[in-house]
This record gives structure tokens, C-alpha cells and sequence, in this order.
């Protein structure tokens, strides 16, 4: 199992940083930029640290855990940890709106996600298994949104 992080200010310009971050950390074990998986993973984190950023206003880590395997094998995990012990509050967005999608892109490209609570505050975190086809829940399920929180409490 591998681990890196990266801290993140309480600034958005952060989303940015951290979506250069991450491609490079994801062509290091393995993960070309140019395939789906990367594109993949590159978005959930933006929208992990997008959340983390504007919803909180404190600082974060983000962690990317890969499994042990070949390239090929195994699951990546994305974390974000920040200090704000509020909870993540999924939205349904009308059509115009412009924010709200957040959690709902989470649920759709992830293949489990969930949240912990972590010290003073939470960890966010999101899978998805390397080898398994990039398919959106809508495509696994369709015909329903439904919210696959795995909600852990850790007291």
C-alpha cells in the first residue's frame, strides 16, 4: 500500500494545485494521464477539494491511497480530511443551478463512498477499483439516483 498527501490551504486557487498534484502522483504509480481512470480520479478530487475548500473554509489534506498489485489490480482510495465536524450534505440540483452536483458526481464515479468522522473533524473519502470498467452509476443502475454513503462514525 502506498500513501502521499498534500495539505491544502483554505483558498479555491488549492483545487487547482491539487488536480496537477494528484495527475503527477497518478502517472507515478502507474496511471497514464490520458486514460479514463485518471480523468476519473483527477475529477472526484476536484470535487473533494472543491468541497472541502468552499464548504469549510479550513484547511484540508488530501491523501491518495493505492492498493498493493499490479498497475492494473487493486483500488485507489481518495481522502480529504478537514477540520469542520459538519457533515456532508448531498444536493440534488435543479437543472440551472450552479452548484449542488458535488456529491452527486462523487456517488456517480466512485464505486463506494462515504465519510468518517476524523479527530475534531472528517474525512471524505472515495474508491475506485483499478482493472474494473470507469462506468457511472447511472449506467450500473439506471433509472435512480440513490445515495451509496457508506457513512461510517468514529468516535
Amino acid at each position: 500500500m502506498l500513501q502521499v498527501q498534500l495539505e491544502i490551504g483554505p483558498d479555491p486557487a488549492e483545487v487547482g494545485r491539487a488536480r496537477r498534484w494528484a495527475r503527477s502522483r497518478l502517472a507515478g504509480s502507474g496511471i497514464g494521464e490520458d486514460e479514463p481512470l485518471a480523468e476519473t480520479l483527477v475529477l472526484l478530487i476536484s470535487e473533494l477539494v472543491t468541497n472541502a475548500v468552499v464548504h469549510t473554509g479550513c484547511p484540508a489534506v488530501l491523501r491518495m491511497l493505492f492498493g498493493a498489485g499490479a498497475a492494473e489490480a487493486g483500488t485507489v482510495r481518495v481522502e480529504v480530511a478537514d477540520r469542520s465536524a459538519r457533515a456532508p450534505q448531498p444536493r440534488h440540483a435543479a437543472g440551472d443551478d450552479t452548484n449542488g452536483r458535488g456529491l452527486e458526481l462523487v456517488d456517480g464515479l466512485a464505486d463506494r463512498w462515504g465519510w468518517v468522522r476524523e479527530g475534531a473533524g472528517k474525512s471524505i473519502w472515495c474508491e475506485v477499483d483499478r482493472g474494473a470498467p470507469v462506468m457511472t452509476r447511472a449506467a450500473r443502475e439506471p433509472g435512480a439516483y440513490e445515495p451509496s454513503c457508506a457513512v461510517t462514525h468514529r468516535l
